[in-house]
């Protein structure tokens, strides 16, 4: 037979799972039959499975650094004046909504909800100047965003969100709680500048926290966790976040035209960033401790894969989407973690980002903008000393005064002194986690209806029918699985016999697809098949960590049965192709 006719779908070879286990061992049987007829002897030795892994990484990262040059492609900037450039950069602000999720209507602004009928009732803290309340917002279906606000006494010179890290509660911000330095309490020194100040809650990256029917209660951590429902809805967990912070603008935007801005450390500068590329109404946005190169995201915490996102933006073509507005990138020391992967989540590094790569990441949005008549648009701060505090006093002025010219940053004062017993946070997060799950469900019931509007064939014939689904291919394909456009390698089919059975012989089979990417797995021929003869051949899939050996019964597996083997025994040509989803996290880069 020819080998030269059979194609491994392009789909296999770049589909990436959310969900690891440990990965198992090398093939354990002896590779010295002769090749099939009309192909090469394959050579190859070792564990095939871990070098067609390692090839489609160095073509992955390959791909991710030559993705910064090719994004030029997706942008027509027109520099001319202010409204040209931000007309000229509307349709990348609607690709990036669209990839974040923020697809849904949010609810008409009705202010911040205080806590109580009467709010001097529940006036959680006073500090200087300034009062502490605990509010909540509504944002979008079963979603409201919660927090605490603090209001000064007069007029504020502006409003501005404060928000934490994932590893920050909204009280710490304040300094209510330890766990902050009072330099870097950013809310109330905003507060005590005359700013009012709304810091929300965020989803922790802690796990544990919800439990689900059954009585089951996930270990995954939060983030994590929100993301992977949200992510096959073509929703996402920034994308809620960031609309929180959004419906938060359009409180304070129907006061008086009160100027906005936002300011965010760690997960909370992601989410400012996120939330000034896509509402020019923030006219200041402060990212501290986050500003970073992409190529390394897919090492980064799982609940920032976004899909396509390099292919289009990195942190400066975000920034782009600010101006001419002020971005402030606060160099500061960002938050470090390991997440090890345990109870069947992704492991991931958050590491800080370094002052030179940030630099960089500022030098390149600004050559970006290049002839925009308000060049000054973004501003870099490095902190004093070697300290990486975040917070410092030259970013926060620059926000306070781009908000109101004659304003001035205030000296740091004492933290507020509380009046109560406060709120639960543990309470308040298991609170906002529910209402964005119970938003998952509600998109996941009204999904078959939705895609009942999208997906219309033809069905008048056979030939108006396949005519009909080509344009759905090629979305799926472009806009699902993330197909590549490049041209294939010749096949160079390399074959050798690994098996001899009573009913059929098994083959190892590597073909070329791309450069540094092979398909490898096992070709099993039944033994009665005559010379010129043509039967069926059935691709037959293993699951998560698996391998072809898997479904040919090398080893007894109770999920498998061994059935690639016994459709051979009825006479199909089988192909088992190896996965690329196997070695834990080494194929994060697929995603």
């Amino acid at each position: 037979m020819n080998l030269a006719s059979l194609r491994v779908p392009t789909a296999l070879l770049v589909l990436g799972l959310l969900f690891h286990s440990p990965a198992g061992a090398e093939n354990p049987f002896v590779r010295t039959g002769p090749p099939l007829p009309g192909t090469e002897l394959l050579t190859m030795e070792g564990d095939i499975a871990s070098e067609m892994v390692a090839g489609i990484d160095r073509f992955l990262l390959r791909k991710t650094a030559e993705s910064i040059e090719g994004r030029d492609q997706h942008w027509n900037r027109d520099v001319s004046s202010p409204d040209a450039y931000r007309t000229s950069v509307e349709g990348n602000r609607a690709r990036l909504a669209h990839i974040l999720g923020v697809r849904d209507d949010r609810a008409e602004p009705s202010g911040f909800q205080f806590q109580a009928s009467e709010a001097e009732q529940w006036v959680l803290a006073e500090g200087t100047g300034y009062k502490v309340y605990a509010v909540r917002w509504p944002v979008l279906g079963s979603i409201e965003g919660e927090g605490l606000l603090l209001v000064p006494e007069g007029k504020p010179i502006g409003g501005v969100i404060a928000i934490p890290d994932a590893g920050q509660t909204p009280e710490q911000l304040v300094g209510l709680a330890e766990g902050i330095a009072p330099q870097s309490q950013v809310a109330r020194r905003l507060a005590e500048s005359g700013c009012e100040v709304l810091v929300p809650t965020i989803v922790p990256r802690e796990g544990g926290l919800l439990k689900l029917p059954g009585g089951f209660q996930s270990q995954i951590p939060g983030r994590e966790f929100l993301y992977r429902s949200a992510f096959v809805l073509g929703r996402h967990l920034i994308g809620y976040e960031v609309q929180k912070v959004l419906a938060a603008v359009d409180c304070f935007a129907e006061r008086d035209e009160l100027p906005v801005g936002v300011i965010g450390y760690g997960e909370g500068g992601l989410l400012s960033l996120y939330a000034g590329a896509l509402d020019p109404r923030l006219e200041a946005v402060v990212v501290s401790g986050y500003f970073d190169a992409r190529e390394e995201l897919w090492r980064e915490p799982i609940d920032r894969n976004i899909f396509g996102l390099l292919d289009q933006f990195g942190d400066a073509e975000l920034a782009t989407l600010i101006a001419p507005n002020t971005l402030i990138v606060e160099a500061a020391l960002g938050p470090v973690a390991e997440l090890s992967g345990d109870h069947g989540a992704a492991p991931a590094r958050l590491a800080s980002p370094k002052i030179a790569q940030v630099t960089a990441e500022v030098a390149r949005a600004e050559k970006l903008t290049a002839g925009l008549s308000q060049s000054d648009w973004i501003h870099l701060v490095e902190p004093a000393g070697d300290t990486g505090t975040f917070g410092v006093g030259k970013a926060l002025e620059k926000l306070i005064t781009t908000l109101n010219a004659k304003a001035s940053l205030a000296g740091s004062g004492s933290p507020p002194i509380a009046q109560g017993d406060g709120v639960d946070p543990t309470a308040r997060v298991v609170r906002q986690m529910k209402q964005i799950e119970l938003q998952n469900q509600r998109v996941l019931r009204e999904s078959p209806y939705t895609r009942k509007q999208f997906f219309k064939p033809d069905t008048s014939s056979l030939e108006a029918y396949k005519k009909s689904v080509e344009p759905y291919r090629e979305i799926f394909a472009q806009q699902v699985i993330g197909q590549f456009d490049d041209e294939r390698l010749p096949l160079n089919p390399r074959t050798r016999q690994v098996y001899q059975e009573e009913k059929w012989t098994g083959h190892e089979v590597v073909l070329d697809v791309f450069p540094d990417v092979i398909a490898y797995g096992l070709l099993l021929v039944p033994n009665d098949i005559k010379p010129g003869e043509q039967r069926p051949v059935v691709v037959c899939q293993h699951g998560l960590e698996g391998r072809p050996q898997d479904v040919i019964g090398e080893q007894k597996h109770a999920a498998y049965q061994a059935y690639a083997a016994r459709l051979a025994e009825r006479g199909f040509i089988t192909f088992a192709p190896q996965n690329p989803y196997i070695f834990k996290d080494r194929f994060r880069t697929l995603q």
